[in-house]
């Protein structure tokens, strides 16, 4: 088993990272105090092939392995988390479009997205159903040979920025999973309302909304793959879903890191650098050494999901990424506590690194949700 990346991966992740410097960090803080989604730099990203980067190349995307694509997130949300996530989750539920989606569909849409052109989103979540996406209540009636959509999705990334949107759907409401169907929704529908969610604690530049779905009327070519599908076709993308917010916590943990060294050669304190002490110095040890882990299990993880080992792929994703985010959450904290009082104010990025670093724990399934995953697994 080699551990190394190769030659291609370090060149993306150099990519990135310069990117990240040049773009991102000099904005960052901006950004997440006035709360705004970055457009332009997402647009400049995508030139890149930062967007949505597992889209095949006939349609305009990069055609990144699982691994790749990880890396390309690790490294956005090193260089800030709030904007990492905006460009990150450009492509939301393009994975679907690219699998499962009609020819037009494709044609129309990821080339779109892969260049920057508008962002897209994934339906899921409901007032009342996160992980319990079985419990959904939006529904889809046949009329004639269009469907009518009614219902209320929560949490939905890009939901005020995104053209289009994959929206999991009831066509057999008594069936529980085995009646959920994908459509393909054009968000500028007659019936379909935002609602910008602006009161957030961290990931402050990226777009979070309410959707509400009123008689939204679309025809039977905008189902996504089949009928009564919709909750097997997603299941399809739950570990790469959960290795990508493990790459997440990664990069948010390592930029956190970064800072605590950084401050750490600076910082004076009784007649020498912090630095020097060995309290400050066995934290940034620590810090490193699980960051490292995390890191190392993520990467395992993207393996796994490329390989096609679905079971074991599973497990490791979900290992992965309650590990990560309950260590992003942490290396934030101890971060924070190398600063002192300095953390805990803006003039420095850690304490919104903290701020940013807990959505890790929630969204793409609890901590509580991967540890009901993994040990179904291990059992």
């Amino acid at each position: 088993m080699s551990f190394e990346l190769s030659d291609e991966h370090r060149m993306i992740r150099k990519a990135v990272r310069e990117f990240g410097e040049e773009e991102i960090k000099p904005v960052a803080r901006e950004y997440d105090e006035n709360h705004t989604y970055p457009i332009e730099i997402r647009k400049k990203a995508a030139k890149n092939d930062f967007v949505a980067p597992n889209i095949p190349t006939e349609y305009g995307g990069a055609g990144m392995n699982t691994l790749a694509s990880s890396i390309v997130t690790e490294e956005l949300w090193r260089a800030d988390p709030g904007i990492g996530s905006a460009v990150g989750s450009a492509g939301f539920g393009s994975s679907m479009i690219a699998k499962y989606g009609k020819e037009w569909m494709k044609e129309e849409w990821l080339p779109k997205i892969a260049g920057g052109e508008t962002a897209s989103c994934s339906m899921i979540s409901e007032p009342a159903h996160g992980s319990n996406v079985a419990g959904i209540e939006t529904t889809a009636e046949k009329d004639g040979d269009e469907f009518v959509i009614n219902g209320n999705k929560m949490w939905i990334t890009n939901g005020t920025v995104a053209d289009v949107g994959v929206c999991m759907t009831k066509t057999d409401p008594g069936a529980g999973h085995k009646g959920i169907t994908a459509f393909l929704v054009e968000m500028d529908k007659d019936g379909v309302d935002t609602q910008k969610i602006d009161n957030k604690l961290g990931i402050r530049a990226s777009d979070l909304a309410e959707v509400m779905l009123n008689d939204v009327r679309v025809s039977e070519e905008h189902i996504i793959g089949e009928e009564g599908k919709g909750f097997y076709q997603l299941m399809d993308f739950f570990a790469s879903g959960r290795t990508s917010v493990a790459a997440q916590a990664v990069g948010c943990a390592q930029a956190a890191i970064d800072a605590a060294l950084d401050y750490s050669k600076e910082r004076e304190q009784g007649g020498q650098k912090i630095s020097e002490y060995q309290a400050i110095r066995h934290k940034l040890a620590d810090m490193a050494a699980t960051n490292e882990a995390a890191r190392s299990l993520t990467y395992r993880a993207a393996s796994q999901v490329e390989a096609g080992n679905e079971q074991t792929a599973t497990k490791f994703a979900s290992m992965a990424k309650l590990f990560a985010s309950e260590n992003a959450v942490d290396i934030a904290d101890e971060a924070i506590q190398v600063h002192g009082g300095a953390g805990y104010v803006s003039d420095h990025p850690v304490e919104r690194y903290y701020r940013d670093a807990r959505i890790t724990k929630i969204y793409e399934g609890t901590s509580e949700i991967q540890k009901n995953i993994i040990s179904d697994q291990i059992i």
